[in-house]
């Protein structure tokens, strides 16, 4: 039960999605936004869960990079016991409609490599893993990638991102894409090993009748609005929550 838990929820960005439609059947609106990238940065996280009272704990490495319209994330995820449980790559460029995803590529505990491909010339999105296509119209994420992009947006929406407000994406993930929508809840006092921060409270909720996963995610605008606290919940109430250690805005690529 454990080591299935970390497989399923360890992660800056782990969401699963749950539709496998095909391009003819999925239908998004490509919107532009005015967005405002943070610095490049490696950002460290300390990890801790439960499942049925037991108490785990880890830690993740998170390389953010965006330079000459390019852009390349990575995340390593590692727990106690277990080693090395998610690995995670999101590189391509940056467009009108801020990130825009050429390669999402996976790798999750004791599962195969997986690869998500966004073919700009042929306006597909496509997977390593089964069938499924679907339209690229713009602005469309990874699971990995659309954090950053709400970031971003964030950054650049100023006084419109704001509580009730809420910012839809198009994402894809290792199968397949849905829509994602993040609400603004609240700011909130957030309490790190780097003292206590001021930060934007945003929810993604699942669908009304799934039962998917929610995430909870804490956005500070005095660093950069870079996540300072993640949270993944589980249906049943397990949970995975990632604090802010240490920033270093001078990595590179």
């Amino acid at each position: 039960m454990t080591v299935s838990l970390l497989k399923n929820t360890f992660a800056v960005f782990l969401l699963l999605a749950t539709l496998g439609a095909s391009a003819d059947e999925t239908k998004h609106s490509a919107e532009k936004r005015k967005f405002n990238l943070p610095p490049s940065a490696e950002l460290g996280y300390a990890i801790r869960a439960q499942q049925s009272g037991l108490q785990l704990s880890g830690n993740a490495v998170l390389k953010w990079n965006a330079v000459d319209n390019v852009y390349h994330i990575e995340a390593e995820t590692r727990a106690m016991l277990v080693g090395k449980i998610l690995d995670s790559k999101s590189d391509g460029s940056i467009d009108d409609f801020g990130l825009a995803p050429a390669t999402f590529a996976e790798k999750r505990f004791h599962k195969d490599p997986t690869t998500t491909s966004f073919n700009r010339d042929n306006k597909l999105i496509s997977f390593s893993t089964g069938e499924n296509t679907y339209p690229i119209k713009g602005g469309e994420q990874d699971r990995t990638s659309a954090i950053w992009q709400l970031i971003a947006v964030a950054r650049g929406a100023h006084s419109k991102f704001k509580e009730d407000s809420e910012w839809e994406f198009f994402v894809a993930g290792q199968h397949d894409a849905e829509e994602w929508s993040f609400k603004v809840d609240k700011m909130e006092s957030i309490r790190t090993p780097m003292g206590n921060m001021n930060a934007m409270h945003v929810v993604k909720v699942p669908p009304p009748d799934s039962k998917g996963q929610m995430v909870d995610i804490w956005l500070a605008p005095s660093l950069e609005w870079y996540p300072v606290r993640l949270r993944f919940t589980e249906p049943n109430g397990d949970y995975v929550e990632q604090t802010l250690e240490t920033v270093n805005k001078t990595a590179k690529q």
